[in-house]
């Protein structure tokens, strides 16, 4: 969004991403009014909006068998009252294709920074690694958005202070079907809780753990984790069996962090 936001503008721009493509599961899906307000004022919403979506305009959540609204959306004084569910490919192709449009954008993909180039006490740009070999790029501003495992914020010297979060997450998919009931993102049930996207095909489910249990949850084993699934949605029975192993169950770390800076590095001058 800041390479399509700096192209608009007229400012040159290369953004580099590491992998081929943008398929990634597990990611953030959420698209909410303000964000859709801001693609309303660039002009893109409507183009925006015949991407597959899902529009919710009311939120509830299920705890113990009794139905909590959580949120209605229907009142807020913006173009789309209602929050959209889109995978963040979907989200991510979308914006590439707009910034595409502008000649001073450019996406090379395949290209994973390795270091930053320094001048005197400057960040002057990034090397990436690709599949032709080594990369060079030279550039008065960098932006380092390379996830928790920064390279980028390693080699600017800039530290994380881990706040801390009492939970982590369990990401899996489960067959939906057409007689399932509808959007409830939360369901907590007898101190369990679990998110459930409507993916129309599957539900994206997020099981919610204490901090480091996933051991202690895997030596349970898999029947006792497909009846805690079962426990929190009933409706689930019939299709838990498709968990057959550990592989499709994806652990995410939740880490709440917040950058420091370390004085005595200089090479904070010239990237974000």
């Amino acid at each position: 969004m800041l390479g399509y936001l700096l192209a608009r503008a007229g400012v040159e721009v290369i953004v580099l991403e590491k992998h081929a493509d943008f398929l990634r599961d597990f990611r953030g899906d959420t698209i909410h009014p303000s964000t859709l307000e801001v693609m309303h004022e660039l002009g893109i919403l409507a183009d925006f909006l015949k991407r597959p979506h899902q529009e919710i305009r009311e939120i509830a959540g299920q705890i113990g068998d009794e139905m909590i609204p959580l949120a209605d959306f229907t009142h807020l004084p913006t173009q789309c009252k209602f929050l959209a569910f889109m995978p963040q490919w979907e989200f991510l192709d979308f914006i590439k294709e707009q910034a595409a449009r502008y000649p001073a954008f450019t996406l090379q993909m395949e290209a994973e920074v390795t270091d930053l180039i320094e001048s005197g006490n400057s960040i002057v740009g990034v090397r990436a690694k690709t599949p032709k070999g080594m990369l060079e790029i030279h550039a008065d501003l960098t932006v380092g958005a390379d996830g928790r495992k920064s390279v980028v914020r390693e080699r600017a010297g800039l530290q994380v202070q881990e706040l801390g979060a009492p939970i982590d997450v369990l990401w899996f998919r489960l067959t939906r079907k057409p007689t399932d009931p509808g959007q409830v993102l939360g369901r907590f049930v007898g101190g369990k809780i679990m998110v459930m996207l409507n993916r129309d095909t599957y539900w994206q489910c997020g099981y919610v753990i204490p901090k480091g249990a996933f051991t202690e949850i895997k030596s349970r084993g898999l029947d006792a984790f497909r009846a805690d699934i079962t426990s929190t949605a009933p409706f689930l029975s019939d299709r838990v069996g498709e968990l057959t192993d550990w592989e499709p169950i994806k652990l995410l770390t939740v880490m709440v962090d917040r950058l420091s800076r370390t004085h005595s590095t200089p090479q904070e001058k010239g990237i974000i």
